[in-house]
């Protein structure tokens, strides 16, 4: 049985503090079967906004024995264009039929004039991207009736005309919305390889107590023009070690959290990754320790 922490975590977030893992389809008659120890499951809301067919069979079966976090990429909430009323309806039926414990979506933006990327494509960060941002969000826990969580990019270039530095972007829409903060630790690396920044000043500079949920991923190594190192946030290989030692260096700061590995290329077996989770959880359940003795 999977142990789950009492945590100090936002309010939007109301996930056992333990191992999660990204629900795929072809896994479900595993976890069904054989009922891992996982503290919870998630899914792309956008693979859910249809009223029935195999994968609301497997989920709502699923939903009985694990907690769940619905996870949107679609909401474009950092767009220049208001919400899409249609989407945002959507997301608020799948919320109301599963009562999840989390929602969450990603500072980034995919739309423009009712042309969509299949990719979550990065914000200028400026006083007005932020309120544009902070009025999306809001318009969504509106609709939704709750607050959300808000993940970390992962980027690949900056923009010039760019006022304000990220970490302090996201602090204040988490501030002004009162939403919570998903932390990707994999999204966190790859953008301090690719800019050449400090992981850990990163973080130091979010607002560490509204994270209510934290995310692991693989990613791929390129590089750039010059010759440098290109991250690429790919979610198609085992976590890396550099991220598990930002990970443990992060829950020595939060104490446990909900933790998601995700593997959305390249999908292995499910005992593959559940050999991951599993770590996860021996790491959660050693910060727990160390938070008790702490005590």
């Amino acid at each position: 049985m999977t142990t789950a922490f009492n945590t100090a975590g936002t309010g939007a977030s109301r996930l056992p503090a333990a191992a999660g893992l990204g629900l795929k389809l072809q896994h479900a008659e595993d976890i069904l079967s054989s009922r891992p120890g996982l503290g919870f499951v998630e899914v792309h809301a956008e693979n859910f906004m249809v009223e029935g067919g195999p994968r609301h069979h497997y989920l709502s079966r699923i939903r009985d024995h694990y907690a769940l976090s619905v996870h949107g990429v679609g909401l474009s909430l950092g767009g220049v264009e208001p919400v899409n009323e249609e989407h945002l309806s959507r997301l608020s039926r799948l919320v109301q039929r599963y009562q999840p414990e989390a929602v969450s979506e990603h500072i980034a933006w995919s739309g423009y004039r009712g042309r969509y990327a299949n990719d979550l494509l990065p914000m200028a960060y400026t006083p007005a991207s932020l309120q544009r941002l902070c009025d999306h969000v809001e318009r969504v826990q509106q609709v939704l009736n709750r607050t959300i969580l808000l993940e970390n990019p992962a980027t690949y270039l900056t923009f010039t005309e760019s006022t304000l530095d990220e970490a302090d972007f996201i602090s204040e829409t988490v501030r002004r919305t009162g939403c919570g903060l998903l932390l990707d630790v994999n999204n966190v690396y790859v953008s301090a390889i690719n800019h050449r920044r400090d992981a850990q000043a990163y973080i130091s500079s979010l607002p560490l107590q509204q994270v209510g949920e934290i995310h692991l991923a693989g990613f791929d190594e390129q590089t750039d023009d010059s010759g440098a190192r290109l991250l690429i946030d790919s979610h198609g290989s085992p976590v890396a070690e550099p991220v598990w030692s930002l990970y443990q260096w992060l829950l020595e700061q939060t104490g446990p959290r909900p933790t998601l590995l995700e593997r959305d290329n390249h999908v292995p077996a499910l005992d593959e990754l559940l050999a991951e989770t599993g770590y996860i959880q021996h790491l959660l359940e050693r910060a727990g320790q160390r938070e008790r003795h702490h005590a």
